[in-house]
């Protein structure tokens, strides 16, 4: 289903509250076309006859055009009007573009939705109101994501498929919204038509990944450009953010505070903002007392105080908290770390806050973080957009110099430890004299898959035994953040799937799965397994492949070239211990071993060999990737990259084979 999302919301503010917004309005997806308001245009008979793309001569569908009106001159209202027509030429192009899905959020109306399909004869079909349905995809903390949805009637190779609608935001302006050039379709011309609000006449544009768009002015105040054939954009796997490599700008509205303070004019707005929110009163200075009082270094508090917060303070942020959403909505607002305290309940930023008022009451310098998230895209302090930088930490100064980080706001975080998106970028220190300070980046042995096998081999090829596999650092956190909110049935359901998709004759029995909300210890995985088939039985051998955990997984890279530079979200490592007891009478035959692999920001080494008694295999793998510098590798270098992991992938297919030395 093609999925069109709603724009960046903007609040219109006033000016001592603009530069917090700039740091803390998320970006709400992209804009899209025109129209809804005007008549269907007339078809070209040459787009009706059309046989072949003309942007990408392998696209399974085209858009002719793709136009977006946005009308700011309003008074409250932002209004975006929306055109598309795209020409179809083959059957995946009619399966991927006959049902449209419009999601927008609460505070936006979908209005005037228009479709039909024009048939390579020049007949057409129109949509009826009755084909166009809405549902609620979710709701969250109050706030709806529902959709428009509808499907296309009559669609065929040789057509041609157009919509409209109309989409009006309460309380939005044009002010860094959006315009997407870039869409997962080519596109022969696309055109933005913007009419800025009447106070702010003037607005600028902001191009990023292409050439800033020229616009001119047009009739009733709007101004228009036009970029024509323009790509489809198409992931690639381990490619930069999205902002970082698709093509599209922003618009943005001069202001005067913004272009002159920047980031650390907002940050100092941050601060003086948020001093009622690390407000230090008597029953804050007590409790901080309480908690440090055995404590006899700098460290040891802080640990003490994080300790504290993490485990005292229900955070209703935390998807496994438990609390329903009627809970929630009944819950006070906290206005002040006593609240927090007192309540020993509240949001992750109240149990953040919470921890840097009795950091400051036990005499420490404390100050909310504003760090950027390098997992939506790369931080750029010369170019100020809203939701750049958020307050995810608290930093700490140590013996007046050294800047320590905690975010016991965040469930599986140790004291000092970032989630990847921020570590190795630029974070602000709030203060009436920001600091900015780089964050550290997290070793590979910091982020260790461990795995270990106890396993038997028969005579039929079938592999069965016991396993057990530990995740810490980062690769820990995204295994509990995805489990924490599942069930015990379907954690183990997935690992099931996970472990099926490479073993397919896998049969999991057994299955523990440990500390997933734990934040200090391992996500552990310990299952039974029995896999018909593992090895392949020619005569009297047995081909066997040692690397149990690397078996049916293919090769990282199969494109032959690359567009996008390759992006590694960190540095990784891996150990592998696996155990096999032989069948009766069989021993291993020319058991060589791979060589190992050393590429300096790799390290690949196999130790394999037998028991004194030669009745089982005993295979060793280590491996590992990065260091301590953002893993950023442009496309020049993909041919070399995609080479080393191939070599990697052959060197964990390696088989050995296994002789019958005696019948059984």
């Amino acid at each position: 289903m093609k999925s069109h999302l709603p724009p960046h919301r903007t609040s219109r503010l006033v000016i001592p509250l603009v530069l917090l917004a700039l740091l803390l309005t998320a970006t709400v997806g992209e804009p899209q076309g025109f129209a809804s308001g005007e008549e269907w245009r007339p078809v070209d008979p040459a787009h009706l006859a059309q046989k072949t793309p003309i942007v990408d001569p392998d696209a399974d569908a085209e858009a002719i055009f793709w136009d977006i009106r946005v009308d700011d001159g309003g008074q409250d209202d932002l209004v975006l009007s929306h055109y598309i027509r795209i020409k179809i030429f083959t059957e995946l192009g009619r399966e991927k573009q006959s049902k449209i899905e419009i999601p927008f959020l609460s505070g936006t109306k979908i209005k005037d939705v228009a479709a039909r399909t024009i048939k390579p004869d020049g007949s057409i079909v129109e949509l009826t109101k009755a084909d166009i349905i809405e549902k609620t995809i979710v709701q969250v903390s109050g706030r709806k994501l529902r959709s428009k949805n509808f499907a296309f009637p009559a669609i065929e190779p040789g057509a041609i498929i157009e919509y409209k609608w109309r989409e009006v935001i309460s309380g939005a302006s044009i002010n860094f919204l959006r315009l997407y050039f870039q869409r997962e379709i080519p596109i022969q011309s696309v055109t933005y038509h913007l009419k800025p609000s009447r106070s702010s006449r003037s607005f600028n544009v902001l191009p990023f990944n292409m050439p800033r768009p020229e616009f001119q002015k047009e009739k009733d105040g709007f101004q228009s450009t036009t970029v024509k054939n323009m790509p489809a954009f198409r992931e690639e796997p381990l490619m930069p953010p999205e902002d970082n490599v698709r093509s599209w700008a922003m618009v943005e509205y001069f202001n005067f505070f913004r272009a002159v303070l920047g980031y650390q004019g907002a940050a100092t707005q941050v601060y003086l903002s948020f001093q009622p929110f690390l407000k230090v009163d008597d029953e804050v200075r007590r409790k901080s007392a309480e908690i440090v009082a055995s404590a006899t270094t700098p460290e040891e508090k802080l640990e003490k105080i994080f300790a504290f917060c993490r485990t005292n303070i229900k955070n209703t942020s935390d998807k496994s908290s438990g609390f329903t959403a009627d809970e929630l909505e009944k819950l006070k607002e906290n206005k002040k770390p006593a609240d927090t305290l007192k309540r020993g309940v509240g949001r992750w930023i109240d149990i953040n806050f919470l921890f840097a008022a009795l950091a400051s009451a036990a005499g420490f310098d404390a100050h909310v973080a504003l760090i950027p998230d390098r997992g939506r895209r790369f931080f750029d302090a010369t170019v100020v957009m809203p939701g750049s930088l958020h307050p995810s930490h608290i930093a700490v100064r140590i013996a007046g110099k050294t800047w320590k980080f905690f975010n016991p706001g965040s469930p599986y975080l140790p004291p000092g430890r970032f989630r990847w998106q921020e570590e190795g970028v630029a974070a602000l220190v709030a203060d009436d004299s920001p600091a900015w300070v780089l964050t550290p980046i997290s070793p590979a042995e910091s982020s260790k898959e461990s795995r270990v096998a106890t396993l038997q081999l028969d005579e039929n090829g079938t592999l069965e035994g016991d396993v057990t596999i530990e995740y810490t650092g980062h690769l820990g956190i995204e295994r509990k953040s995805l489990n924490d909110d599942d069930s015990q049935n379907q954690r183990e359901e997935n690992l099931k799937e996970a472990v099926k998709n490479r073993l397919s004759t896998a049969e999991l029995t057994n299955i523990v799965i440990e500390n997933v909300t734990d934040p200090a210890k391992p996500f552990v995985y310990k299952y039974h397994v029995r896999v018909p088939g593992y090895a392949q039985r020619t005569g009297k051998r047995l081909f066997l492949q040692p690397a149990f955990f690397q078996k049916g997984i293919g090769a990282l890279f199969s494109a032959s070239s690359r567009r996008y530079p390759i992006y590694f979200h960190f540095s990784w490592s891996e150990e592998d211990k696996v155990s096999i007891k032989l069948p009766k009478g069989y021993a291993t035959d020319n058991a060589d071993v791979p060589p190992p692999i050393n590429a300096g920001v790799s390290q690949y080494k196999v130790r394999m060999g037998v028991t004194k008694d030669n009745s089982a295999l005993i295979y060793n793998r280590s491996f590992s990737f990065g260091g301590q510098s953002i893993l950023l590798f442009p496309p020049e270098t993909y041919a070399d990259m995609k080479r080393l992991f191939d070599e990697l992938n052959k060197s964990d297919n390696h088989t050995i084979a296994l002789r019958q030395t005696t019948a059984n």
